[in-house]
């Protein structure tokens, strides 16, 4: 999920062919869009099979603004319902989208998804803290999910909605859209095939401004402050550039501002990630200033992302100049490629076990800058 309606996430987009769409996924996935996954999904769809069926539970901003219209420009899912805690709300949905008034669900009848045969995928965007009881809802009623990130509150969380779903054999991805990114794809490249040599030095910041009181500032529904909320894109950006799970953190919360505002959780937070190989990312998060950046340096040369994890208008350049990509619906890629998993039966590329890890280690962050000093995490 991301912050408000002054969201720095959200930008213009334009957006691009499907072709092309799929050619970035594929290569995401090390195969060629001729071939492969590409291959596959052309056998899949053959004949007009029908679309996956797709229901929101959660009909908060990032519902409204991006998933929702993101749910219109897939070419493997169907929008099939909603789940909330307003029937009124999701009538309003079903008129816009055209899913019938009998897919409209509220909390405490999650297990009725169960007997609908038009819901295959269940999207959960509610609140951190409800992540796990509502994916394990939906998993017991036998719907594969995607979770928005972050996965959960806590590792326990994780492990119990992994387990949820194994045992009634769904299928479990997390809502990391920036997967699906080209810019972020070639941050993918070059740390692969070494154009710029091992990437060694990383930094990385995404804050915003955050100045009145919602959930994402009351600990028992966020897990904590842009720690979880943002800092995670960090987190995620670094792994992926240095190919592996941090091996130790150190961190440390900087003095509040606005202690009244942030009384339950950090507004900023400072850490490093140690990687393997004398791999190290600087990074930071915080809800009192406003960067959006990326950055990986090697022996041979750099790539910069700025802005690296916004929806749209995110921009590369490097020590050889600026790289130039479509500008894609991050989100129906995302979407179409969970559908093409659970069509083809093929494991997804943002699996549980990811959130898991990262969840790991934003709990590494959190001991460390409560009791000081550097935290293994392996």
């Amino acid at each position: 999920m991301n912050p408000s309606s002054a969201d720095p996430h959200d930008r213009v987009q334009s957006r691009r062919t499907f072709v092309r769409n799929v050619t970035l996924g594929a290569a995401l996935l090390g195969v060629g869009a001729t071939g492969g996954l590409a291959a596959e999904l052309d056998e899949t769809f053959k004949g007009g099979e029908r679309k996956l069926g797709v229901a929101l539970m959660g009909l908060g901003l990032y519902s409204r603004g991006e998933l929702g219209p993101a749910l219109l420009k897939t070419e493997r899912c169907r929008f099939a319902g909603v789940v909330t805690g307003s029937h009124a709300k999701g009538v309003a949905w079903s008129q816009q989208y055209g899913f019938p008034e009998k897919n409209i669900w509220n909390y405490s009848t999650i297990d009725e998804i169960a007997g609908n045969a038009d819901v295959d995928i269940v999207y959960v965007v509610t609140p951190n803290g409800l992540h796990a009881e509502h994916v394990i809802k939906v998993a017991q009623a036998g719907k594969h999910v995607i979770c928005e990130k972050p996965m959960a509150n806590s590792v326990a969380e994780c492990d119990a909605m992994m387990a949820a779903c194994s045992k009634a054999d769904v299928k479990l991805s997390i809502g990391y859209r920036l997967h699906f990114d080209p810019h972020h794809i070639e941050l993918d490249r070059l740390a692969r095939e070494k154009d710029f040599g091992t990437l060694t030095h990383l930094s990385g910041e995404d804050s915003w401004t955050f100045s009145k009181r919602a959930w994402r500032i009351e600990k028992s529904l966020s897990g904590g402050g842009p720690m979880m909320d943002v800092g995670i894109y960090v987190i995620q950006a670094a792994c992926r550039a240095a190919m592996a799970q941090p091996i130790s953190v150190t961190a440390r919360e900087l003095p509040k501002t606005n202690p009244e505002l942030f009384n339950e959780v950090e507004e900023t937070m400072e850490w490093t990630m140690e990687f393997p190989g004398g791999v190290t990312c600087v990074a930071s998060s915080s809800y009192a200033r406003n960067f959006d950046r990326f950055r990986a340096e090697g022996s041979k040369g750099w790539i910069n992302i700025e802005p690296a994890y916004g929806y749209r208008g995110l921009e590369v350049n490097t020590s050889r100049g600026r790289l130039d990509f479509p500008q894609v619906a991050q989100q129906a890629l995302q979407m179409d490629d969970f559908a093409s998993c659970v069509l083809t039966d093929r494991p997804s590329p943002i699996p549980g076990s990811m959130g898991r890890d990262h969840m790991a280690i934003i709990e590494a962050i959190y001991r460390s800058a409560a009791g000081g000093g550097n935290r293994t995490l392996v």
